[in-house]
């Protein structure tokens, strides 16, 4: 009988309006987990965007030094080759200088010394194209400032105007550069050629005709 009445006393005051009641615990909340979330992605994305960044420069570093590297090889060579070309061009005019009737005439140790000397030009010209120099001599080609040197022009109705009529020099190249342009002379082209050509029609509308009596 007492432990029944304990009992309803503690659940009256334990219903009283004057009794706190016992805080429950509460589940954590989650309005701050999309902000950390757009947070990471945007810092991720930031990191993708430096490691491509920097993937980007050291492959066009690499590049840049294989370049580098390949020219300095193809190169190299720029000083020496330029001075054993004084040694070609003697070795050249020595075979020029005999006439083809003298030649012909020679005695055998005299074609002998210039099958000689043609035999070590020719075996110049290899070593050379084996470390890149390249010979060339443009006859009838068309006339080009980056790799000839115009001496002079020769009336050739022959040749359109701007045609190399004859190379007084071979040039050459190493690599793709020019290590001695070719010394030419460039044909002016005769009066019908250039008469017919476009360039002509095009100046004809732009100057008038030159009186002949007015020639000084």
């Amino acid at each position: 009988m007492m432990t029944d009445t304990r009992r309803a006393e503690a659940e009256t005051d334990r219903d009283e309006p004057g009794t706190p009641a016992a805080p429950e615990p509460s589940a954590p909340t989650s309005a701050g987990e999309p902000d950390l979330a757009e947070k990471l992605a945007r810092e991720g994305a930031e990191l993708k965007d430096r490691l491509l960044r920097s993937l980007a420069e050291m492959e066009n570093l690499r590049r840049r030094t294989e370049r580098e590297v390949a020219d300095s090889r193809t190169y190299a060579v720029t000083s020496f080759a330029r001075d054993i070309l004084e040694v070609a061009d003697n070795m050249a005019r020595a075979l020029q200088a005999p006439a083809a009737e003298l030649q012909q005439r020679a005695d055998a140790g005299v074609k002998a010394l210039l099958d000689g000397v043609e035999l070590i030009e020719r075996e110049l010209m290899k070593v050379l194209e084996k470390h890149g120099v390249r010979k060339f001599e443009p006859h009838g080609e068309k006339f080009d400032p980056n790799l000839h040197q115009a001496m002079f022009e020769v009336p050739d109705s022959s040749l359109p105007a701007g045609t190399v009529a004859k190379v007084m020099q071979a040039g050459y190249l190493i690599g793709e550069r020019v290590l001695r342009p070719a010394l030419v002379a460039v044909a002016k082209g005769g009066p019908k050629a250039a008469a017919t050509g476009p360039s002509a029609n095009d100046n004809a509308g732009d100057e008038p005709p030159q009186d002949p009596n007015s020639a000084t």
